[in-house]
């Protein structure tokens, strides 16, 4: 490993804040020709036994302008401390990809709330690609997935979501809301009318 990259990691995984944040920016700013060596490196940090550890390479992989890093990114969705899934998916979410869209599903039922946000976040990103997945979640998943998914579908203003929105009418004051937001801004059921 070049030294550069090793004192990167280095400060990536010492347990100062600032100059992990600095170790990622430099593992982002890499020249072409040494990514590949940080692809090698950064992963085995994603089994390390402290959770800040996880994170921090978790961060730098997001940060890294490389398209070898989704895979990665989808594997840390899968660990156990829910700061790192978080993390995860804000790296997905600056990375729309249709590869994503099983896992992301999979973190719609996630128990932490913030990682099925998140994932939500992620899967109105990808857009009409992820829609018939959200639209079998609307059918068949559990309220709160139904609910992230229903946001979603707004975001997207696909019109293939309209029947699962309208179904979802009857459904909870929070899925009624977003599944009559979603309607609204796809301009579905608006009435209008000629003031006298």
């Amino acid at each position: 490993m070049s030294q550069t990259i090793q004192d990167l990691i280095t400060a990536l995984t010492g347990g100062d804040e600032t100059r992990a944040e600095a170790a990622a920016a430099g593992l982002a700013a890499l020249p072409e020709a040494l990514r590949p060596e940080a692809l090698v490196t950064l992963p085995g940090l994603l089994a390390a036994s402290q959770a800040d550890q996880r994170w921090w390479a978790v961060r730098a992989l997001a940060a890294l302008p490389a398209e070898d890093v989704v895979p990665l990114l989808l594997q840390a969705l899968r660990d156990e401390d829910a700061s790192v899934r978080q993390c995860a998916l804000l790296g997905l979410r600056q990375r729309p990809d249709g590869r994503a869209i099983p896992e992301l599903v999979t973190a719609l039922d996630d128990p932490d709330p913030l990682v099925r946000r998140l994932a939500g976040d992620a899967l109105e990103v990808i857009g009409s690609q992820a829609v018939p997945a959200l639209l079998e979640v609307m059918a068949s998943g559990s309220h709160p997935a139904q609910l992230e998914a229903a946001r979603a579908l707004a975001a997207i203003r696909d019109t293939r979501a309209v029947p699962a929105l309208f179904e979802a009418l009857d459904g909870s004051a929070l899925l009624e809301y977003w599944a009559s937001e979603g309607l609204e801004r796809m301009g579905v059921g608006m009435n209008y009318f000629i003031p006298d």
